[in-house]
């Protein structure tokens, strides 16, 4: 240890993120005391990752960290994620950013102050590649002024914020590739929620726990968008076809645009969702490079759709990934399975239920004789902590019938799932 570099100590102590253990460990040697000092480029205060944090008093909570951050030089990284812990002097959260600002490339913050700091006054015209902020407010954005010339990364957590500042922010990140936005408070100047975000950098979309009446977004390169538990009349996506990743989970949605054109498109991922399955299949149906396909837990809002495996199969042929869980109605199981198409490359096949019945040991079976090259089947399924003599019988048949089936399949890897 005593030949290392000090400046790969300082790499070391930096993947130990922790401060307490950081500091801990540069006690070792003189050496090791310098690399805390100048060598150090991260450095992280989360108080979930050690209890003691609330038991300090804040005065004492802000003067441990004061005295840590101003002992190094240069930090990179900062993350400050102080839960359930009182409020903290304005002025002392301002003395930190201050100190670091110039250096900083990342920056994890959740501290609330009184009275607020601005954070984008701060750390604006700066060199920030990431930031996340959340438990905060944002007011009166000013793209010109609190620029952010460098970052590629946002994360917005419960934030308070209008859509006109929102909107602002966005266009003063020229470089921006990620945004993470989760469960925001949008202050709105009229009686209609309404969004609208223009990007021509963003990749990268998540938007979580959102109430609104329009959500308009323009991103020409935008590659993945994932929406979650979000309550939306309108989401509008406006690109140029870029998109490779599609997830939708748990969304309620009257009107949904993500455009027309998916020469890319490489996953779709529905789930907890009420689906018009032939508008649906109409979005996505040019989708030729298509490799996974999740349709989990979906509802048909109109009872006579049928999701027909031959419709996949001919328009999906580079289909390698299938996972499907939705109601199987008594008299459509032929209709489902009708046709002749294989999914010859679909090497992974995950099938679900809620409620078990004969139909589903016969949908395994359509599915397993169209995978002709599958090497993995995963079966999911809900067990009721109360079951009636009748629901073990038929527990028990199918999964004797699962074992029958596989018998014939037998370099098919089975795995159950049942919660």
């Amino acid at each position: 240890m005593d030949h290392l570099p000090v400046e790969v100590i300082g790499n070391i102590l930096s993947r130990l993120g922790g401060a307490r253990d950081v500091v801990i460990a540069s006690a070792t040697c003189r050496k090791w005391r310098e690399a805390f000092r100048k060598h150090l480029h991260t450095l992280s205060f989360n108080s979930n990752h050690w209890p003691v944090y609330h038991d300090l008093t804040t005065n004492r909570l802000e003067i441990l960290i004061t005295q840590t951050i101003f002992q190094t030089t240069g930090l990179q990284g900062l993350s400050i994620l102080m839960y359930e812990v009182d409020v903290f002097s304005a002025s002392t959260v301002i003395a930190w950013l201050m100190y670091t600002r110039e250096t900083l490339r990342r920056l994890f913050y959740n501290v609330r102050t009184n009275p607020h700091v601005n954070i984008l006054e701060i750390c604006g015209r700066q060199k920030l590649e990431m930031l996340y902020l959340a438990h905060n407010s944002i007011t009166g954005v000013e793209p010109n002024f609190q620029r952010f010339p460098c970052l590629k990364s946002l994360s917005l957590s419960y934030i308070n914020i209008s859509a006109l500042d929102l909107s602002l922010l966005l266009s003063a990140c020229p470089k921006i590739e990620t945004l993470e936005l989760i469960n925001p408070d949008i202050a709105m100047s009229d009686a209609q929620v309404t969004v609208e975000l223009c990007s021509p950098t963003l990749k990268s979309v998540y938007v979580e726990a959102i109430s609104l009446d329009k959500f308009i977004l323009e991103a020409d390169g935008v590659e993945l968008l994932h929406l979650k538990d979000c309550a939306l009349e309108l989401f509008e996506l406006i690109g140029k076809g870029t998109l490779k990743h599609f997830k939708i989970d748990d969304v309620s949605v009257i009107h949904l645009d993500i455009g027309e054109t998916f020469d890319n498109l490489e996953s779709v991922d529905v789930s907890n969702f009420t689906i018009n399955w032939p508008k649906f299949y109409h979005m996505i149906s040019r989708s030729s490079k298509l490799r996974k396909l999740r349709l989990w837990d979906v509802v048909f809002d109109d009872e006579e759709d049928v999701l027909a495996l031959e419709l996949i199969a001919v328009s999906f042929p580079q289909l390698s990934h299938l996972s499907l869980s939705y109601d199987l109605r008594d008299g459509v199981l032929y209709y489902v399975l009708q046709g002749s198409s294989h999914l010859e490359n679909v090497a992974v096949l995950e099938l679900g239920w809620t409620i078990i019945n004969d139909l589903f040991t016969q949908w395994v079976e359509g599915l397993l004789k169209r995978c002709t090259n599958l090497k993995k089947l995963v079966i999911y399924g809900v067990v009721s902590e109360a079951k009636t003599h009748e629901e073990c019988q038929m527990l028990a048949s199918f999964t004797s019938s699962i074992v029958q089936l596989m018998r014939k399949y037998m370099k098919v890897e089975v795995q159950f799932e049942y919660e």
